[in-house]
């Protein structure tokens, strides 16, 4: 809740949108969580066996909650339209993002602070994703240690933070006046139903949600210049990637750029998408695509142009970013050049 909170508090200055004027029922926020407020259950899960249930606090259930984040962002902001979250491990920022893009769309807000926010970086959150073999464990040397599409490639790294923003209805924003940085056109989600934690190994419901979104977007799959991709550095996610890419780009996955964000921030769970939309972003605006750092020895499963370890000018209209999470959930969003 205080990385979205100041996350939101940013975002809303940036954009100078002024909720005191206005219909607050036309003013929300969705903001997502991969696990919300862990290292809370941790903390008052001691609390209980140490020194007794009256010891417990009484905010407990309040901190821990995933809809934590947007309840008070909307109590800071006396936000009073929407108010939701959504918890889809690692894909749910962006999933937020999307909700509220729809929730726009369909007329039931004008304005929505959304993005992700997570805070797992706790003993026992390393714990599970370590006894699940998800963690790189390349600690000899740490800095290099996420390296997606990297042929040794073993894990990935843990971080936290949030990644906000504020959507606007198009017109909404030109009447006030607003910057706007970029225009989101499309969302793609599905599901994999098949396994818990690994993916699909053909990527067939990431490739789904990829062309779901590009259709959304009105857009041909010739049309979409780089991707911002999950890219984990797993084994067996960033291959299926890879392999969900080809099938949908077909001749032009040869053509087109795509980068993992990851090897630089390490892997935030469910603010991922939120932080990585704010990367997609700047790269529109600067038209310089983020590369893939410690790319040193590309598997040969993984034969796209990842942008290996130095960032690159490039023409970039359309952006497709994809996130993907345990449970076989699979969100994807077209983001647009606007200036």
């Amino acid at each position: 809740s205080q990385f979205a909170l100041v996350g939101a508090v940013k975002a809303v200055a940036q954009s100078g949108v002024d909720f005191s004027s206005g219909d607050p029922f036309r003013h929300g926020v969705l903001v997502g969580s991969g696990i919300g407020g862990l290292e809370e259950i941790e903390q008052q899960h001691s609390t209980l066996y140490d020194r007794g249930a009256g010891r417990v606090s009484p905010m407990m259930i309040p901190k821990l909650m995933v809809n934590a984040a947007s309840g008070n962002i909307s109590v800071h902001f006396g936000l009073r339209g929407p108010n939701s979250a959504v918890a889809t491990a690692c894909a749910s920022a962006t999933n937020a993002i999307g909700d509220a893009f729809r929730i726009i769309q369909h007329d039931a807000a004008d304005v929505m602070i959304t993005g992700g926010s997570e805070a797992a970086i706790t003993p026992m959150g390393l714990s599970g994703f370590a006894r699940m073999n998800a963690l790189s464990t390349r600690n000899d040397d740490p800095s290099v240690a996420s390296r997606p599409f990297d042929r040794d490639r073993d894990g990935f790294v843990l971080s936290e933070g949030a990644g906000l923003m504020v959507l606007e209805e198009l017109e909404f924003a030109r009447a006030r006046g607003a910057e706007i940085l970029a225009e989101i056109v499309g969302y793609g989600m599905s599901a994999d139903g098949r396994h818990m934690t690994a993916p699909d190994p053909e990527g067939a419901g990431a490739a789904r949600a990829m062309s779901l979104a590009v259709r959304d977007a009105g857009l041909d799959v010739e049309n979409i210049d780089y991707i911002n991709v999950h890219g984990t550095s797993t084994p067996l996610g960033d291959v299926a990637e890879t392999r969900a890419i080809k099938s949908v780009f077909g001749d032009h996955a040869s053509r087109l750029v795509v980068s993992s964000s990851k090897s630089q921030l390490g892997h935030l769970l469910g603010a991922s998408g939120g932080v990585e939309m704010v990367a997609c972003i700047l790269a529109l605006a600067h038209q310089v695509v983020p590369p893939t750092i410690n790319l040193e020895h590309p598997d040969p499963d993984c034969d796209l142009d990842y942008v290996a370890n130095e960032a690159r000018s490039w023409t970039v209209e359309h952006i497709l970013k994809n996130s993907f999470g345990f449970g076989g959930h699979n969100a994807c969003l077209v983001v647009k050049r606007t200036a």
